[in-house]
């Protein structure tokens, strides 16, 4: 790469190996809430005892720091549950129990099981929990106290939560998993208060139906139903019927019925429903298919596999299709990975199931629970990279200093000045002889033969997936290439499939890639925008450097808030604005190609149309109607900086590796250990090959 894009930084950089093994290179998820994902599976894990907890990897104290959840043993348990979560744990708990407990409800409530728990420690961190556990179990005491009150806080923080999925997936889990308080949201704020409903109700009722009554309003699911316990007394009743008509009459009406007990006495019993409209207020067939499809979340370890190559797997076994699956992102091949994924149609159960047999083919599954949603590529704050870079030795051309002294100025030059924000190689099938942008450019331009042959151009090995691609080729057999193919090539499987009983036309090439899931589509199209995206960004640097011009587009909170449209946000400089500095570089952006983007209005804007129009897309509307392939654009930063960077100098002798402290490096034997986080969608490759000036 760097031998054709333009770079940041000037300092001389140095040589290196990256990936010389999976275990060289482990990249883990950063949620929305900043965790690490494989920190979240570790004290899971710890909190039941299954191991002991994993070092902080924030703040590596040692450049001998195990890799996330490696100390973990060969027993790991695939579960969300705390040690509390158990029913049967709920005095450890703190919360008291119910003093003259009804061991019989008449009617069912939803269970706050697994989901609420697995949502509450996926979103929550570990400390956060445990002051929430404390605070409910302080709002108890109060209550069950004869006394007056201890001077308790009225109201517990869990902090900012900036995603609406994720603030409502909070919502809900604490209501179900404490019904006795109650969420608010103040400026993306949730504030949780005691539930005072709760307490009234308690008054007239057990307490046990009132958790229960409590955990069915909040689940609120369609034609469920909730009844209390037999009540002989009418008077009793009417206040029962008159409590919750006054304070949910707009979401439940009640209704008495007779029951006949054990002993075969009539006695009448209150239930309790939804009201019809409440499910019926413009509700889409969408909507209500959203509420009874069935997600599972989990987080995935793979090694040495491409994600999309993972989830073929995944589904093969599940026996659900690829498109079935949802994750926030794509991951490296060559590496061990940690990512969150959500899987549709398929139960916790069901996937834990397969765990051995994935095993063999790379990957682990942790953290298995119930979800209400798909995952949004792009939901995740960044990644988190542990690399390292053996084979340490000085460019050619420099005999000038220290190997570690270059390494020191390289590192400090970038960590201060950034790096340019390119796509990586991984992005376009690093290596191969047919890369997926030119698939992209092929279907773009309606090329739908052509994209399918380019799609099984061989790579120079002789495996039976090379060997299956040569055939089809040489034939346009699909039907015999089918029959060479092996079972986990799913894209391809399909993809042959369609063109066996369609034929190797245009037309039977549209049902062929028709057959594979949307997502995959539109990767291959996403792969040529970030190739021109990345010419573009490189000519950016080339002519203007790093001053912002007048015609620049940059992404200012001076122009509408981060609810408002990006392309409200995305603003023209103008030469007034050149002239006063009133942006800096960071702020620049440049769009991914697309219908709905704006060019820069300077050079770097006729760039564009003259590199689009080079290949054929001048009149391009970056929409494949026959594929149902839109592609409305987006826009990049050009430039992007690490954070939380740490780095060890390590030294491969007879007995180990140990690290050097202030001794020269020894060039043959150098390593170099880095630990660093990205924003999401930033390649770490990337920034490696600005901070050494080398191809990797």
């Amino acid at each position: 790469m760097s031998g054709v894009l333009s770079t940041r930084s000037d300092h001389i950089g140095f040589q290196g190996s990256i990936k010389t093994s999976a275990s060289d290179f482990i990249v883990t998820e950063i949620d929305m809430l900043g965790r690490l994902l494989s920190e979240s599976v570790a004290r899971t894990l710890h909190a039941l005892g299954d191991a002991p907890a994993t070092p902080n990897s924030r703040c590596p104290q040692s450049p001998h720091r195990p890799e996330p959840l490696e100390l973990l043993g060969e027993d790991e348990r695939c579960r969300m549950l705390g040690p509390f979560d158990s029913p049967s744990h709920a005095a450890e708990e703190g919360v008291s129990p119910a003093k003259g407990r009804i061991e019989h409800v008449a009617g069912t409530a939803p269970e706050g099981g697994r989901h609420e728990v697995g949502t509450l420690y996926s979103l929550l961190d570990e400390s956060v929990n445990e002051l929430l556990r404390q605070f409910a179990c302080d709002v108890k005491d109060g209550w069950d106290s004869e006394h007056e009150p201890a001077a308790h806080p009225a109201e517990f923080s869990l902090g900012p939560v900036l995603d609406k999925r994720n603030r409502a997936n909070l919502h809900s889990a604490v209501r179900q998993k404490f019904p006795f308080l109650m969420t608010v949201t103040k400026n993306n704020e949730i504030i949780v208060k005691a539930n005072t409903d709760y307490k009234q109700l308690s008054q007239l009722v057990s307490e046990e139906e009132a958790l229960d009554f409590f955990k069915f309003l909040d689940a609120k699911l369609e034609n469920s139903k909730f009844s209390f316990k037999p009540d002989g007394n009418k008077e009793h009743r009417k206040a029962v019927h008159h409590f919750i008509s006054q304070k949910f009459g707009k979401l439940v009406e009640t209704k008495a019925f007779s029951v006949t007990d054990i002993g075969g006495q009539q006695n009448i019993a209150i239930m309790v429903r939804f009201r019809e409209k409440s499910w019926s207020r413009k509700r889409s067939a969408a909507d209500c298919q959203e509420k009874q499809d069935l997600y599972t979340g989990f987080i995935l370890r793979k090694e040495n596999l491409e994600t999309l190559e993972a989830i073929s797997y995944l589904s093969s076994e599940l026996g659900v299709l690829p498109s079935d699956f949802s994750y926030t992102g794509i991951k490296d091949k060559k590496a061990i990975t940690y990512q969150a994924m959500v899987v549709k149609k398929v139960t916790p159960e069901r996937l834990k199931e397969i765990g051995s047999k994935i095993e063999k083919r790379g990957m682990k599954v942790y953290n298995i629970h119930s979800v209400c949603q798909h995952l949004r590529l792009g939901q995740l704050k960044g990644n988190h990279f542990d690399i390292i870079v053996r084979n340490l030795k000085r460019q050619s051309n420099d005999s000038s200093a220290d190997l570690k002294e270059r390494i020191c100025e390289a590192i400090e030059s970038v960590k201060t000045k950034g790096f340019v924000n390119y796509y990586g190689p991984q992005r376009f099938g690093h290596g191969q002889n047919i890369q997926t942008d030119q698939i992209g450019l092929a279907l773009l331009n309606e090329e739908m033969v052509k994209a399918v042959k380019l799609f099984f151009t061989p790579e120079d090995t002789d495996d039976p997936v090379n060997q299956a691609k040569r055939y089809f080729l040489q034939s346009d057999d699909a039907k015999g290439t089918l029959a060479m193919l092996p079972e986990f090539k799913v894209r391809e499987r399909m993809l042959l499939r369609a063109l066996n009983r369609y034929g190797v036309n245009h037309e039977g090439c549209i049902r062929g890639w028709l057959s594979i899931p949307h997502s995959m589509r539109i990767f291959y199209v996403h792969a040529y925008c970030s190739k021109i995206w990345n010419e573009a960004a490189s000519f950016r640097f080339m002519i203007y450097g790093s001053k912002v011009v007048e015609g620049d587009l940059v992404l200012s909170e001076e122009h509408g808030d981060e609810n408002s449209p990006l392309s409200d946000r995305v603003h023209v400089v103008t030469a007034p604005e050149e002239s006063a500095n009133i942006y800096a570089i960071h702020q620049v952006v440049l769009p991914m190609v697309g219908h709905s983007i704006k060019y820069p209005c300077n050079e770097v804007g006729q760039w564009y149309h003259e590199r689009l129009a080079k290949d054929g897309l001048q009149t391009c509307k970056f929409r494949v109607s026959a594929l149902q392939l839109n592609t409305p654009g987006c826009y990049r930063h050009i430039l992007k900086y690490i954070h939380n960077l740490s780095y060890h100098f390590l030294e491969d002798n007879e007995k180990g590796i140990k690290t050097e402290e202030d001794s020269h490096l020894n060039e043959s034997k150098a390593s170099l250990l880095l630990s660093f986080d990205l924003d999401h969608s930033c390649y770490a490759t990337v920034c490696l090959t600005e901070i050494m000036k080398c191809d990797l």
